[in-house]
């Protein structure tokens, strides 16, 4: 293994554009990008890697040849929705959304041709589109076909995905509801995708492989942490998967305006940590990170940022580092806290019987 962290990006990731007054914005990743340049982040232990466009066939690893040509014709009328309003169909947004999921597979493809060890595709982790459809933002579903790509060129089994954006993972979990895909989600409850319930565990030789993590308003760092730890940590160590994916939103941030979580950088870097030893120790390093939600674009670059620089471990100007971290206090309500034990402690007799924890 290489030992290298790469950074996938191209410039080709802003043409998946849904407006200027949409709260998506790609340009994060370009941001965060300019500002590791900056911190001088990138030397023989962090490397950038030109993106690629995904081809048809490999979106067809998921979606339906209908669907992709709906985006198709969608993209060059430029008017109208993806799904019921959420998503707007843009000029160029069917180009740009191919170049989003080749981003995620040529992660895929450094890690697994051993060009780096740790690959960041902040761009993708578009964890709500379904086969058929657009759904929340997201037009095709990178995190599957990035799953899919793995078990087709590579020969994976068993590929484990940590998701800690604030909104459930639905579309994923949808996909590989009856796989043993082992599917990790933390969200706020009672939100948009209105899934993501503790009892939705899976079907057939899935069942028990969806693990639903919900969070009550308000969770903060320790609460947030103490789950991660009860439940992610003996899952990927019993699993045992042969690959760590692991979609980083940062919406669950305390600054975020569209969820009313509590995190602050600090769990986040945290979160970043404990991934990475978890994939030295369990996968050989293997670790793919991708993007998410985020729609308070400075403090997602700062965590995306923060991210990279504990997974690759270069060493760049400690104040500077510091500069991005959040100093404001955020507060935290015990009640929060019990909630998410209980929480836990039925995650744990629902799902920890299947696999004999």
């Amino acid at each position: 293994m290489s030992g290298i962290t790469a950074f996938v990006y191209s410039e080709n990731y802003l043409k998946y554009f849904l407006g200027e007054e949409h709260p998506f914005q790609q340009i994060r990743s370009k941001l965060t990008l300019e500002l590791l340049k900056k911190l001088n982040a990138f030397d023989s232990k962090a490397k950038i890697f030109e993106g690629r466009r995904a081809s048809e066939e490999e979106l067809e690893l998921v979606h339906s040849k209908d669907y992709i040509n709906f985006v198709k014709e969608m993209s060059k009328k430029g008017y109208g929705y993806l799904d019921y309003g959420d998503t707007p169909a843009k000029k160029g947004i069917f180009e740009g959304a191919c170049y989003v999921v080749g981003g995620t597979l040529k992660g895929c493809e450094l890690i697994m041709e051993k060009e780096a060890s740790h690959a960041f595709n902040f761009s993708g982790g578009l964890h709500h589109a379904l086969p058929n459809s657009a759904s929340g933002f997201c037009v095709f579903n990178d995190i599957a076909i990035g799953v899919r790509y793995l078990q087709k060129n590579y020969g994976l089994e068993k590929i484990a995905i940590v998701d800690i954006d604030a909104h459930h993972s639905d579309g994923v979990q949808k996909i590989f509801y009856s796989e043993p895909i082992l599917k990790i989600s933390f969200h706020r409850i009672g939100i948009f995708p209105g899934s993501g319930y503790i009892e939705e565990i899976g079907e057939d030789k899935g069942k028990g492989y969806s693990v639903n993590i919900p969070l009550p308003a308000g969770t903060f760092d320790e609460a947030f942490m103490y789950a991660f730890d009860e439940v992610v940590l003996p899952l990927i160590e019993k699993y045992e998967p042969e690959i760590l994916i692991n979609q980083f939103g940062i919406d669950a941030h305390f600054k975020d305006y569209l969820v009313d979580l509590s995190l602050t950088s600090k769990a986040y870097e945290e979160i970043a940590e404990r991934m990475h030893k978890l994939a030295h120790k369990i996968c050989k390093g293997k670790y793919l990170i991708l993007g998410g939600g985020g729609y308070n674009i400075e403090k997602t670059v700062n965590c995306w940022a923060l991210a990279f620089l504990k997974i690759s471990q270069v060493k760049v100007n400690e104040e500077k580092v510091e500069e991005l971290r959040d100093k404001e206090e955020v507060e935290k309500d015990e009640r929060i806290f019990e909630i998410v034990k209980e929480n836990v402690e039925k995650i744990k007799e629902v799902i920890f019987p299947f696999h004999k924890l």
